[in-house]
């Protein structure tokens, strides 16, 4: 018999990167339904473009030969309607939400299933980086995957929902109406209590109901036990969301150390 020529389209390989964190992954062609991921350790005193350099020359899965990458950005992110929305000035008016840009590419995406557009920035350096190494590259904010696959969960049931992710320090909290945001920010958390103050005052600001509504909390939360324990005190149906059964024991949501926005990418693509 003959053997027959099996053409296999490569991977995109997916570049996770944060003010102080930085992974490599890609699916396992053997095996669809997993991931080879590497996390990397980055140097503190340099820069994440310079840490990045470093990687292409040491970090396994760079040293392969991948031409098509997605880029996965913790930065901050700006959204807008999408009726609203006008190319020509969304740099001008992030630059006027958040100072100090001078070296950031301003960068789009358009959400079509939330009726929104995403801007963000990325280093100008960073990106020149990525793309001096990959013929082809996709650039994400980081919040795109766990705001996509938690839009979808928010139609079961009729109560209304908050949502907070804790990624990088930081907690995203967000919530929906039908096909679009009704409330996207960013905080800085470190400690419990930071959370607490934050997903109490954004509960309040959006009047949800303490007997009713639902709060759902997923990733790095800060003394989880405590924190929950304590809104619990004030409201009645808090849910932490363990990834595992989220994804339905896929064996990407096993992997240790894995990023809640990462699976969300990989299991739902």
């Amino acid at each position: 018999m003959e053997p027959t020529n099996r053409i296999t389209k490569q991977p995109r390989i997916t570049l996770r990167i944060s003010d102080h964190t930085l992974s490599f992954s890609v699916v396992d062609l053997d095996h669809p339904d997993r991931i080879v991921y590497e996390p990397y350790i980055v140097r503190s005193g340099i820069s994440m473009a310079t840490n990045l350099r470093e990687a292409f020359k040491t970090a396994e899965l760079l040293l392969q030969d991948y031409k098509r990458a997605q880029v996965l950005l913790d930065t901050h992110v700006m959204l807008v309607p999408l009726d609203e929305f006008d190319e020509a000035d969304c740099e001008a008016l992030f630059q006027h939400t958040f100072s100090d840009k001078e070296q950031e590419t301003i960068l789009h995406e358009v959400l079509p299933s939330l009726n929104a557009v995403a801007v963000f920035s990325i280093n100008k350096d960073l990106k020149m980086v990525v793309e001096d190494h990959f013929k082809d590259v996709r650039i994400s904010c980081v919040q795109q995957p766990v705001w996509a696959h938690l839009h979808r969960r928010s139609f079961s049931g009729s109560r209304k929902k908050l949502y907070g992710y804790f990624h990088d320090r930081k907690l995203e909290l967000f919530s929906f109406t039908q096909n679009r945001f009704k409330f996207c920010n960013t905080f800085e958390v470190t400690h419990a209590d930071d959370a607490v103050y934050y997903l109490l005052f954004v509960w309040k600001q959006l009047a949800l109901d303490s007997e009713r509504d639902e709060l759902h909390i997923v990733g790095t939360i800060p003394e989880t036990d405590s924190l929950t324990e304590r809104l619990r005190a004030y409201l009645k149906n808090v849910y932490v969301i363990n990834p595992s059964a989220d994804f339905n024991h896929s064996p990407i949501a096993q992997i240790k150390g894995l990023d809640y926005d990462l699976m969300s990418l990989y299991i739902i693509r």
